[in-house]
């Protein structure tokens, strides 16, 4: 029975021994342990690159203007058409004999009255003397130009003998940075 548990035993060991050499090969093999390293490469050529954009501007364009401003001499008071249209409505009910004729008489005379007390108000609001003011007017322009603008640069390096290119925000002069790194292979 000691040979049959001991078997056992040996077997369950071998067994966890098999799976943790397998898991530890797969995490040797994950990118998680590779190795980064930086070196720096020779830089053949930098070349900027620039792109044509077109900007807008707005901006306020002002100048003075002479407006002609007219003065009147009515104060706006409509006292005349209130009084003619009351005038009026008087004397068209006054000339009816009955009660009908008196309100048709009414109704006319107050129309007249009413249009003969404009006529008055407009007599009396003729313009008076013009005079001038200047008055400044303004609006806003949008001006465009094109303008050149650096998009990044063109990098051409030489590292381990061969010939790379790679774009770049900013120009890494002489030298550039690279990152190497070394992943196993089992």
């Amino acid at each position: 029975m000691n040979n049959l548990k001991n078997a056992v035993q040996t077997n369950v060991a071998a067994k966890r021994a098999a799976v943790a050499l397998g898991l530890g090969g797969l995490l040797l093999a994950t990118p998680l342990f590779a190795q980064s390293q930086y070196v720096y490469a020779q830089v053949l050529e930098s070349r900027a690159i620039y792109q044509s954009v077109t900007v807008s501007t707005p901006r306020d364009e002002c100048w003075e203007e002479e407006v002609r401003v007219r003065e009147t001499r009515h104060g706006g008071s409509q006292t005349p058409v209130i009084l003619s249209t009351i005038i009026g409505g008087a004397i068209g009910n006054a000339v009816g004999n009955n009660k009908s004729s008196q309100r048709v008489g009414t109704v006319v005379g107050a129309m007249l009255g009413h249009s003969v007390g404009r006529d008055i108000v407009r007599a009396d609001s003729h313009p008076g003397t013009a005079r001038y003011q200047t008055v400044k007017q303004c609006e806003t322009v949008t001006e465009y130009r094109e303008e050149e603008r650096l998009m990044g640069y063109q990098v051409r390096y030489l590292y381990n003998g061969e010939e790379f290119t790679v774009r770049t925000d900013n120009d890494p002069g002489e030298q550039i940075r690279l990152r190497v790194s070394h992943d196993p292979v089992l």
